[in-house]
């Protein structure tokens, strides 16, 4: 469910209709949610409530927006990050440091030792080497790295192949078979606490079942470290459960999800770590366009929106499909692609799909947009970049600004020998 209903045949979000942020900021512009978004984080909780000790910690990287990290903190959620960029963000957005989880294959000595000063709760080491670094680094600091080592169990997720991260080809974590001789080199590092494993197969997961596999894999890893003499108290699971994008799509829902994870971690007697994002995040938001044209094509119309690639690269990057609603919906329907302004054909968000009857000036929202939208953008082609809006009820703020492509062009030089 989320917060995005007609109202007398106008989209509204929340309390606002869409319109009038239209008028008042412009488009293209991501409205977010703040109602959906911590109901989410709250039906993602209650769907772990047999699992006795657990640690949430959103996956920043699908959307890093302050705003929206800041409600999720006063949910109680800390975060998952992949760079020292996000790490500041976490603490910016009022994320307790020691809620913070350092993941990414490649972390720099820098990240490491922003990771220690900053006293955050666990590093995710991604290999060998790069615990040895760690290790060293918390040995001249005089302090002692949190830590577990991520395997790759070699499941594969079902999902996009650039979104997959489990299988032994992909480039994330150690190979399960040679996890045990590593971790035991690593545990006895002076510095290092080696406290457990983590592993993450993947984003937009439609079935349980390759999580289930992958779990239980990593089970029976668990008890051969033990058996082996090591301390496990922790073990991060990850995230990666799927959206509905479209109609007939039917991920898992959390209760379903954290039903499988109990059964499945019963015996571990550990605190399971997880990584939501785009399950939290993804209905949140919406980017909100403007039809410019609607033009004459070969066989259906072109439908030409103010947004393009550079704002929502999904489609572009993934083939991935976001539902096109009318703001105004007059009931009738037409078959169309559409399409932005960008000079490339890959700026298309879909083909020959029956849509929503619009015309020039007509407004309309890409849904499912608040995961992997905004945080993804770019400047290419000049266009700005695009702002975000969070809406609360009645009232909304503008939680990131349209950066123009002068303010982008003002950060450039020209050398003098050009001159």
């Amino acid at each position: 469910m989320d917060h995005f209903q007609y109202r007398d045949g106008i989209l509204h979000v929340e309390d606002i209709p869409l319109p009038r942020i239209a008028e008042e900021v412009g488009t293209p512009v991501y409205v977010y949610s703040r109602a959906t978004l911590e109901r989410h984080a709250q039906t993602f909780r209650d769907g772990l409530k047999d699992v006795p000790k657990k640690h949430l910690a959103f996956a920043i990287k699908c959307n890093p927006n302050l705003g929206v990290l800041r409600v999720l903190a006063r949910q109680g959620y800390g975060a998952d990050v992949v760079s020292g960029g996000e790490l500041e963000r976490a603490l910016a957005a009022g994320m307790a440091a020691e809620d913070i989880v350092f993941s990414g294959v490649g972390k720099t000595r820098a990240e490491l030792a922003l990771g220690l000063d900053r006293g955050i709760g666990q590093f995710n080491i991604e290999h060998e080497p790069e615990g040895i670094a760690l290790a060293e680094i918390a040995v001249q600091k005089e302090m002692t790295a949190r830590a577990v080592l991520r395997v790759n169990p070699d499941v594969d997720a079902g999902t996009h192949a650039k979104i997959s991260t489990g299988k032994a080809d992909n480039k994330f974590g150690v190979g399960i078979d040679v996890a045990p001789e590593i971790f035991g080199r690593l545990a006895g590092l002076p510095g290092l606490q080696l406290r457990g494993v983590a592993l993450h197969i993947g984003s937009q997961l439609t079935s349980l079942a390759p999580l289930e596999a992958a779990f239980e894999r990593v089970g029976r890893l668990v008890a051969d470290l033990r058996a082996a003499g090591h301390s496990i108290t922790h073990v991060d699971l990850g995230g990666g459960l799927g959206v509905r994008y479209r109609e007939g799509d039917n991920p898992p829902t959390p209760a379903e999800y954290g039903a499988m994870v109990a059964r499945v971690t019963k015996d571990w007697d550990v605190t399971l770590m997880f990584e939501p994002g785009r399950v939290i995040a993804g209905n949140t938001g919406v980017l909100l366009t403007e039809v410019l044209w609607v033009k004459p094509g070969a066989t259906n119309p072109f439908v030409v929106v103010d947004a393009a690639m550079n704002d929502l690269t999904r489609p572009a990057l993934y083939d991935a499909h976001h539902d096109f609603d009318a703001v105004k919906r007059s009931g009738d329907t037409m078959t169309a692609s559409i399409v932005g302004p960008v000079c490339e054909t890959g700026d298309t968000f879909a083909r020959d799909r029956e849509i929503d009857t619009v015309a020039p000036g007509d407004l309309a929202v890409f849904r499912t947009a608040g995961a992997y939208g905004a945080t993804m953008a770019s400047t290419y082609n000049s266009r700005s970049l695009v702002p975000e809006v969070l809406v609360d009820g009645d009232r909304y703020a503008i939680v990131a600004d349209r950066i123009a492509a002068k303010t982008i062009m003002a950060a450039e030089r020209v050398p003098d020998w050009l001159d």
